[in-house]
Parts: structure tokens; sequence; C-alpha cells
């Protein structure tokens, strides 16, 4: 039985991971060298984790980071109340 998309998206962190059962992680090889979508998703999983372990910051836009800040104090505040 041919396996699609969906069967294989919970195992492909274990897939990144090297982690895979080896007959599943070739099934998977199979499948992402055929389907454009998963070898995307695949290809934005390892950038994701590369970016990640490179731990390289980035700064935000003054605007976003403002925003970003607002949301932040206001739910604070909104679980734990306004500090005195």
């Amino acid at each position: 039985m041919a396996h699609k998309c969906p069967d294989y998206v919970k195992e492909l962190n274990d897939y990144l991971d090297g982690t895979l059962d080896p007959t599943l992680c070739r099934e998977i090889e199979a499948h992402i060298g055929e389907c454009p979508n998963c070898r995307i998703m695949i290809d934005s999983m390892r950038r994701t984790v590369s970016l990640c372990r490179d731990g390289v910051n980035e700064p935000l836009p003054p605007v976003l980071e403002d925003k970003l800040n607002a949301t932040l104090k206001a739910r604070w505040e909104k679980k734990f109340g306004k500090q005195a």
C-alpha cells in the first residue's frame, strides 16, 4: 500500500534526527524524491533546525519589537496583574 504525505508527517522529526527505522527512512526518502511539497517541508525544517542550532540573533524591526513587547506586557498584566 502506497503511503501519502500525512502518513509521514508524524515521523519527520525522527527522520531529521536520524533516529528513524532505516526501512521507514528509505520510504520517506523515496517519497520526498517524488513529492515537491514534502521536499519543501523537509528543507524548511532542516533550515529551521540549523538556524536554531546556530543561535544567531536577528534584531527585530523597532516597530515590531515595540508591538511584541506591548503584547507580552499586556498578557503578563492580564495574567499576573500590574506591578506597583
